[in-house]
């Protein structure tokens, strides 16, 4: 279980949003809200990123605050428009983030299949193509044991194929017991993946979607 405890951001004196108490089972889950509601801000205190002020929990036991460094082994993370040191491979990024989240070689090479990335990674990723750089940092985020995977906008600039590829990545790995919150603009259809519920974030608050059946 992640649990979100009276969490409060702002920047400077302008106030992102408040969550005071919002706690998600195991499961898929879609965030959405409009440009500028904090989605890509509350991934990033989820996963250790940015200062905010509250706690959050995994499993009624580890802290982001008390248990940092225990914590960020469970939960992994995409951003939307992934950056890299330009002159580092792809390669030597993911011996990196495999070694801190202790992953193997064998899941980097399955993932790198899944997700058609080909010979690129030998390259610095200063010459990777936006859809390449969206590539390795899912890649990455699926690196090591997390129980908790960050998903900002995985389907832009991917291809088709790809798109439909991680869509069954994500449900395969959730039959392993890993969870996901994930950002979309693009509509996602129940046949690719099946979300546990729907939540917007909106006029400063997070709010549960209701839906019809």
């Amino acid at each position: 279980m992640l649990h979100l405890k009276d969490i409060k951001k702002s920047f400077g004196n302008h106030h992102i949003f408040s969550i005071e108490n919002l706690q998600l089972s195991k499961g898929i889950y879609w965030l959405k809200g409009i440009n500028g509601a904090g989605k890509s801000t509350l991934l990033k205190i989820i996963s250790g990123q940015l200062p905010f002020s509250g706690d959050v929990v995994i499993n009624n036991k580890i802290s982001i605050r008390k248990n940092p460094v225990a914590y960020r082994l469970l939960v992994n993370h995409s951003e939307a428009e992934p950056l890299f040191p330009s002159f580092l491979s792809g390669n030597e990024l993911i011996a990196f983030v495999q070694k801190i989240k202790r992953g193997n070689a064998m899941q980097a090479e399955e993932i790198k299949e899944i997700l058609q990335i080909g010979n690129y990674l030998e390259n610095a990723t200063g010459s990777y193509s936006s859809g390449m750089l969206k590539k390795l940092s899912l890649l990455l985020a699926f690196s090591g044991q997390p129980e908790w995977i960050l998903l900002d906008e995985p389907l832009t600039t991917l291809d088709a194929a790809s798109q439909k590829n991680l869509c069954e990545l994500i449900m395969k790995e959730k039959q392993k017991g890993i969870s996901f919150i994930i950002t979309s603009h693009q509509d996602i259809e129940p046949t690719e993946i099946i979300f546990d519920n729907t939540f917007l974030l909106a006029d400063k608050q997070i709010w549960e979607v209701k839906t019809t059946a």
